[in-house]
């Protein structure tokens, strides 16, 4: 599918209800909106209701009529299914209908093309778009044959075509991993020194459109050291891909990291989650996560269910968890999602941020100790260290160094230990 289209195609949507799944009828219309996101107009749509979609051509042999009847009644460009499908699937609508099919899978790998900003993002959609293409390229190199009016004497051709095409792509996945490898050591070590330091790090997670990156920019806006490092965001579908990191600063002096992570969706393809996963290990060595719920969602419990699912597939389903249930000022009532370990804010207004960074509060520092510290002149430099990771509550000079009255975390109490006086 082109990245740019010169006009907006006119979609048809189609998908299978596989024993009457209760998530079906939000399933289509989160596929609608995924098509609008790749910038195609959902016309209409036909669903069937089948115990499993069909091997051969995924809808059932009486619907493949219906579907030419509206292909034509409608001037359709282009059908866009619910589920990934498979290569022989792909072939098989290809034979009797002439115009682009394309899957679920391809919307989120095209869409992810089309937002990814970083080096290492592109990078990663490029090898997920690959390993998608390299069991479908036996089926473009056939449409090849067809429309340049092939025969059985080009086959031998056409093998060779094919067995060229698939090393290519394997080659160029091979020097994209390689590449990405040095990107990632790069990332382990900013890792390794946000460790070293002692600072707290919160991951946000949540399902694609939550208001994670509204919600980031209003704790910028609050507790940010520099107001102009807003992430992007806007009300679609994976507006933001790339990881952002911010270090934020509570009004009582104590510091954390604040790591930003796309946004999860249900089916996410398994291609995205592997080739994404050097940056969900941003979340994986957090301290605390915040996974953020649109609650004025009506879908929002199995929200929740598909981010989970996904964190318990990273293997980040330890880490203790704050829910914070988001957009209250959508909704009349709060009270029934409320459970231990949550919040309801409002990113958009400010509400509830407050009880919030209580919470946060209580998980990342109850066990700070507040004592005093006589640092050297001769070693001024911890000064500055002990500035950024530490709340300071106040700092004088004497005699013989500086006097800092300071809350420090069990690990930093053993590092400093030996410029510990009297309070």
């Amino acid at each position: 599918m082109n990245e740019t289209r010169e006009k907006q195609e006119r979609a048809l949507i189609i998908g299978v209800n596989i024993n009457s799944d209760p998530h079906f009828e939000e399933s289509i219309e989160e596929l609608k909106n995924l098509a609008i996101a790749c910038d195609l107009d959902p016309i209409t749509q036909i669903i069937q209701n089948l115990p499993r979609p069909n091997i051969s051509h995924y809808v059932g042999s009486g619907k493949l009529q219906e579907i030419r009847d509206i292909i034509e009644a409608e001037e359709i460009d282009i059908l866009v299914f619910e589920d990934e499908l498979t290569p022989t699937q792909i072939r098989n609508l290809s034979k009797i209908i002439n115009i682009e099919v394309v899957d679920r899978t391809r919307l989120i790998l095209d869409i992810f093309a089309n937002r990814a900003q970083t080096k290492e993002a592109k990078m990663q959609v490029e090898i997920a778009r690959l390993r998608y293409a390299l069991p479908r390229i036996r089926h473009a190199n056939q449409n090849f044959d067809r429309q340049r009016g092939g025969s059985t004497v080009n086959r031998g051709a056409g093998e060779s075509k094919f067995e060229l095409n698939r090393r290519k792509i394997e080659i160029k996945i091979s020097d994209l991993e390689k590449e990405l490898k040095t990107i990632a050591l790069a990332r382990e070590t900013q890792r390794k020194k946000r460790s070293e330091s002692g600072i707290p790090i919160i991951g946000l997670v949540g399902y694609t459109n939550a208001g994670k990156s509204t919600f980031m920019n209003a704790m910028v806006t609050r507790h940010g050291q520099n107001d102009n490092k807003f992430v992007f965001e806007k009300d679609m579908l994976f507006a933001t891909l790339d990881t952002s990191v911010r270090n934020l600063t509570l009004e009582n002096g104590k510091s954390f990291i604040l790591t930003d992570t796309v946004g999860f969706i249900n089916k996410l393809p398994h291609h995205l989650v592997k080739a994404f996963l050097s940056t969900l290990e941003e979340v994986m060595q957090a301290d605390l996560l915040l996974h953020v719920v649109d609650v004025s969602n009506p879908n929002y419990l199995k929200h929740i269910k598909v981010t989970n699912d996904t964190l318990r597939f990273i293997e980040a389903d330890k880490i203790p968890q704050i829910c914070v249930f988001n957009k209250i000022d959508l909704i009349d009532e709060m009270h029934p999602f409320l459970k231990e370990d949550s919040v309801a804010i409002s990113a958009r207004t400010g509400v509830g941020f407050d009880s919030l960074f209580d919470i946060i509060n209580d998980h990342l520092f109850k066990d700070t100790t507040t004592c005093k510290l006589l640092i050297p002149f001769e070693q001024s430099s911890l000064i500055s260290e002990l500035k950024q990771k530490c709340s300071i509550h106040n700092m004088y000079y004497v005699e013989n160094g500086t006097i800092i009255e300071i809350d420090l975390s069990p690990q930093d109490m053993s590092r400093y230990q030996s410029f510990s006086v009297s309070i």
